[in-house]
């Protein structure tokens, strides 16, 4: 904290992405600047780069400690790792360059978050192509955080508006994911999104699990996974004292939990909360073939340090042409920020 308010660290994403674009823009909202005091992390010339390419009226100062901060709305911090060529950068294309750039950074974030250096971390999108080609066999940055964190029981969190999923799994083949339906992993990221919303202000969050087969298996005719695991991890939660409900079938339990009937919701497998997530928090536009506006946020719950960021993509189909929404980015930032003070609060 520096003049009661938080240190946010922001990675750059991937060079090559709309990560710097985003990153910069964010920091271009005043009320970013009101809330927080916020550092990028990555490199000084992309980021100097950014902004001159977007004529912002921003001055970047390079700093290697982070006592050598300058916290004001006209001037942008960068943690500066020197890691990009900017002769080579190869912008909208996937490279190990850029991979290896976009996970040093989020490397080093996380540094300065167990060394409480910072005190929340926001992260910009990243190429999982892009990081595996620099070495780094990594599904995404949930799994790099729980690495270098030393995290075992940790979950994906999606928010937009009212609608809050967390994921009993996430970067698996659907084959693994039915796999993973387990009454132990169910129950530990109920906790996990109880917790949460307690930390979001919500002071008896009221949890719906949904079904992994259709119809919640009718009774056994489509799957047996809603007897054997998911119904036993409900009856076990409730005698815990979580407001929890379900097994409901997924193609209905969203559509109600979009309407704010619950809190949060768990989902069996990636593409199950996903999509859902992305249908309210994503605007496409049919007469420019382009994202409109892009919203959400993705929270790692079960970390030592706080941990959000964009729900979107490198889109390096529009990297370096100046028309990437930050608007996640603003989202994440606010709920990074959002967390801390929680976090204080509850001390």
């Amino acid at each position: 904290m520096q003049n009661n308010k938080p240190i946010i660290g922001i990675t750059m994403g991937d060079p090559s992405s709309i990560g710097p674009e985003i990153a910069v823009k964010s920091l271009n909202h005043r009320k970013i600047n009101e809330i927080c005091n916020p550092v990028i992390v990555g490199d000084a010339k992309v980021i100097d780069k950014a902004v001159s390419d977007l004529n912002l009226n921003k001055k970047v100062k390079r700093i290697k400690y982070m006592n050598e901060a300058k916290y004001s709305f006209d001037t942008i911090n960068v943690y500066d790792l020197n890691l990009v060529d900017l002769d080579k950068l190869k912008v909208g294309e996937v490279s190990a360059a850029s991979g290896e750039a976009a996970f040093q950074s989020v490397k080093k974030v996380i540094d300065l978050a167990l060394s409480n250096e910072i005190d929340a971390t926001v992260t910009g999108p990243l190429h999982k192509e892009s990081i595996n080609l620099a070495g780094h066999k990594f599904s995404g940055h949930t799994e790099i955080y729980a690495h270098y964190t030393n995290t075992k029981k940790y979950a994906m969190l999606l928010v937009e508006e009212d609608l809050r999923v967390i994921h009993v799994s996430t970067h698996v083949s659907l084959r693994q994911a039915c796999d993973s339906v387990k009454k132990e992993r169910i129950i530990e990221v109920t906790e996990l999104i109880n917790d949460a919303c307690k930390q979001f202000g919500i002071s008896n969050p009221r949890i719906a699990i949904a079904a992994l087969n259709p119809h919640a298996g009718d009774g056994g005719l489509f799957g047996d996974e809603e007897i054997k695991e998911i119904i036993p991890a409900v009856k076990e939660l409730k005698q815990k004292g979580i407001n929890v409900e379900g097994p409901y079938p997924a193609d209905t339990l969203f559509a109600i939990a979009k309407g704010g009937t619950f809190d949060g919701c768990v989902a069996m497998y990636h593409d199950q909360g996903h999509i859902p997530f992305k249908l309210v928090g994503f605007n496409w536009d049919k007469e420019t073939n382009k994202m409109k506006s892009v919203r959400g946020v993705n929270i790692t719950l079960g970390l030592p340090i706080i941990r959000t960021s964009v729900d979107h993509g490198t889109a390096f189909e529009i990297a370096g042409k100046g028309i990437a929404s930050e608007n996640a980015m603003v989202l994440a930032i606010e709920y990074a920020v959002q967390m801390v003070k929680n976090k204080y609060s509850n001390k």
